[in-house]
C-alpha cells in the first residue's frame, strides 16, 4: 500500500437546526371602553334626622340625574333631587310632625370602585361606586312647622327658635354609594344611598350642630351612546421557525492504516414557541393551537427533552391578584392540553408564571398576555 495514496473520500452532508427568530403583523380586536352620556331616574324615600327615633321621619323621594363618563373609573353627574322632608318636636308623650319641600341640584363627582380595583372589563354585570358633591337645598311649603311653632308659643314653650318661612336656599354637601347591575350594553338598574349636610336651620330646630337627611333611592340608568368600541390594532407578533443548512464537506487524507471518523451526533436545538392569549382570556385560539402541536411534536421526537411553560398578564390591565391568577392559568393551560390530548407525560413538563415583579417579556401590552414555551 502506498503512503502516498490519496484517497478522495465520499462527501458527506452534515444537518444542524438552528432557531431563527422573526416577526409578522398581526390585527387583534379588542373592545374597549367609549365615554358616553347617560340619563338616571330615580324613586325612593327619605329619613331626615330629627329628635325622634330613627325611621319616623320617612318621607317620599325623588331624583333625576345627567352624567357623563369620562372613562372606566371616573364621570360627573348633575343631580336633582327633590321631594320632601320632615321634622319633629315631642312634647307630653305627643310627637307633633310637620313636613315641608324641597329642590336640591348638585353636582357629583363618581368614582367605579370595581373597575378601579379589579380592572375593566366590559361584559361585567355587577358594579360598585361612589360619589361625593356639593349643591343647593332650595326649601318651600313650611307652612305647618309655623302651626307647631304657635302650638306649642301656647303652652308656654319657644321650641322652634329657627323657624323659616317663604323660600330658602342652603348649601348642601352629599356622599354615598350605589350598585349597579347590567341588564344590556346601555341599560342598568340600580340601587343608591346618600348621606346630605345642611346647615343647622334645615329642619326649623336650633341643635348646634349641622342637620342631615338621608335618601335611599332605586332606579334605571340608559346611556346615550355607546358604552364600549370595538379596536383593531396591528401588532408586531415574533415567529420562530426552524431553518436548515447543509455543509458539503471533501475530507483528503493519508491512509496510513483502517481507522473510522464517527462525525459527532449533532446537538438538537431548543424550541421557543410564544402562545397568544385574548384579554382577559385562558382559552387557546385554533391559530394559537397550531403552536402547541408544534411543542408537542418536538418532545414526542426528542424523548429525553424536556419542557418549561412559563404565562404572564398585561400588568397595565387588572389588579395584581388577577394578572398572577391569569399568568398561572394560561400556562397551566397550554400544559393540559399537551397532557390530555397529545399524551405528553407531566413529569417532562414544568409550569411557571409571573410573580409580583411584573416582568414583562415585551413592550407591547397585548403580546404580554402570553405562554411561553421552551423545550430543550
Amino acid at each position: 500500500m502506498k503512503l502516498s495514496r490519496i484517497i478522495l473520500t465520499s462527501a458527506f452532508a452534515l444537518s444542524t437546526l438552528f432557531m431563527s427568530a422573526q416577526t409578522k403583523t398581526q390585527e387583534v380586536t379588542e373592545e374597549v371602553f367609549n365615554p358616553h352620556w347617560y340619563l338616571q331616574a330615580q324613586i325612593g324615600v327619605q329619613e331626615t334626622l330629627g329628635e325622634t327615633s330613627f325611621g319616623k321621619l320617612i318621607s317620599p323621594n325623588g331624583q333625576l340625574a345627567l352624567g357623563y363618563q369620562f372613562n372606566p373609573y371616573i364621570g360627573t353627574r348633575l343631580v336633582l333631587n327633590a321631594w320632601q322632608s320632615k321634622g319633629a318636636f315631642e312634647f307630653k308623650g305627643n310627637r307633633n310632625v310637620w313636613k315641608y319641600n324641597y329642590v336640591a341640584p348638585t353636582l357629583n363627582v363618581t368614582a367605579d370602585l370595581t373597575n378601579i380595583l379589579g380592572g375593566y372589563k366590559p361584559n361585567r354585570v355587577v358594579s360598585v361606586g361612589i360619589f361625593a358633591g356639593i349643591g343647593a337645598n332650595i326649601g318651600f311649603s313650611n307652612d305647618e312647622a309655623l302651626e307647631v311653632k304657635n302650638m306649642l308659643a301656647s303652652n308656654g314653650i319657644d321650641a322652634l327658635g329657627l323657624y323659616w318661612d317663604g323660600t330658602k336656599a342652603r348649601f348642601l354637601g352629599q356622599m354615598g354609594a350605589n350598585v349597579d347591575f347590567k341588564v344590556s350594553k346601555r341599560v342598568s338598574l340600580g340601587i343608591e344611598l346618600q348621606a346630605n349636610v345642611l346647615p343647622d336651620s334645615y329642619n326649623s330646630k336650633e341643635a348646634k350642630n349641622a342637620d342631615w337627611y338621608f335618601n335611599a333611592l332605586a332606579g334605571v340608568k340608559i346611556a346615550l351612546g355607546k358604552t364600549t368600541k370595538k379596536v383593531t390594532k396591528t401588532v408586531e407578533i415574533p415567529v420562530i421557525y426552524e431553518t436548515k443548512t447543509v455543509h458539503d464537506t471533501v475530507i483528503v487524507e493519508r491512509v496510513v492504516e483502517k481507522t473510522v471518523e464517527v462525525a459527532p451526533e449533532p446537538k438538537k436545538e431548543p424550541l421557543r414557541r410564544d402562545i397568544f392569549f385574548t384579554i382577559a382570556k385562558t382559552q387557546i385560539s385554533k391559530a394559537e393551537m397550531a403552536k402547541v402541536e408544534e411543542v408537542a411534536n418536538y418532545l414526542k421526537a426528542n424523548p429525553d427533552a424536556k419542557v418549561v411553560i412559563t404565562g404572564y398578564a398585561d400588568k397595565g390591565t387588572g389588579s395584581v391578584a388577577i394578572n398572577m391568577r391569569l399568568s398561572k392559568q394560561r400556562a397551566q393551560k397550554v400544559a393540559d392540553v399537551l397532557t390530555s390530548k397529545y399524551g405528553i407525560a407531566s413529569s417532562r413538563i414544568t409550569v411557571k408564571s409571573m410573580d409580583e415583579s411584573f416582568e414583562q417579556p415585551y413592550n407591547d401590552p397585548v403580546q404580554n398576555r402570553v405562554a411561553i414555551c421552551i423545550a430543550e
